[in-house]
């Protein structure tokens, strides 16, 4: 089952609204009193429904869920579509320029304190959650691939496990890199991530980055799942055959 319904975020669009969406497990009505972890998401309108996603398709994931009877909730928000990129401030810790797009003002930690502090709260009051950090995760893909290593390492707090798909690693490695580097990380924390293969010439050292990334969360303790996946491209239909070992890692001992 999954609900549809309109938020604002003041802090970065003033009364602007955008579609919120939350997924609600097989068995989430037929066990009344059972609480479930949460998988927040970015780019919500590209994870569930077709006729939502910006390329015309979507993740597919409520499916895949319903399938498999994964005990979890999936709350996701959708992006900002303003014609001037917006989403690439909104999605980013970090002030950066792209020779294709401009220059952008990081709006990352105002993203991720509307979620922490606004949006978290709302679902776990309306919902049956499981709130603790352990059973609460976050995952994106390309910028929101880069929000969710944020998440996870700068709110690691509020998020114990992320999933980090093609992230775009290349907006500031220096600075991503102290921040993996200095975040403090309970020791629980959990981390997919991966890149496809056929996307590692979109921007410079791509491969490079995504090693760096691993090796130094990897040096933290991390339980960190990283791979290059084999003819993978950075689209949604590539990202949901992913599904699988993202699901398999976030809930690794969460569904006994």
């Amino acid at each position: 089952m999954i609900k549809k319904w309109k938020v604002t975020i003041p802090e970065l669009t003033g009364r602007k609204r955008r579609w919120a969406y939350v997924y609600l497990p097989t068995m989430y009505k037929a066990e009344p009193r059972r609480r479930f972890p949460v998988l927040y998401m970015f780019d919500g309108h590209n994870v569930f429904f077709d006729a939502d996603a910006t390329y015309g398709k979507s993740w597919g994931l409520a499916e895949y869920l319903d399938y498999h009877n994964v005990p979890v909730i999936v709350a996701a928000v959708e992006c900002n579509h303003g014609k001037n990129n917006e989403r690439l401030s909104e999605y980013s810790p970090f002030d950066f320029s792209d020779g294709k797009w401009g220059s952008f003002k990081g709006q990352g930690k105002t993203t991720m304190d509307w979620f922490v502090g606004s949006f978290k709260p709302y679902i776990d009051k309306r919902f049956r959650t499981l709130p603790g950090r352990e059973t609460t995760m976050i995952a994106g893909s390309s910028m929101g691939g880069l929000m969710s290593l944020y998440a996870v390492t700068r709110y690691n707090k509020t998020f114990s496990r992320a999933a980090a798909l093609s992230p775009s690693v290349w907006v500031d490695l220096p600075k991503l890199t102290k921040l993996l580097q200095t975040a403090p990380l309970g020791p629980d924390t959990v981390l997919y991530m991966d890149y496809g293969s056929q996307e590692l010439g979109n921007h410079k050292d791509m491969a490079r980055g995504l090693r760096q990334v691993a090796d130094t969360l990897f040096d933290r303790g991390v339980f960190i799942t990283a791979r290059f996946v084999p003819h993978g491209t950075h689209s949604e239909a590539s990202w949901e055959k992913q599904l699988p070992l993202v699901m398999e890692t976030l809930m690794y001992g969460l569904d006994d």
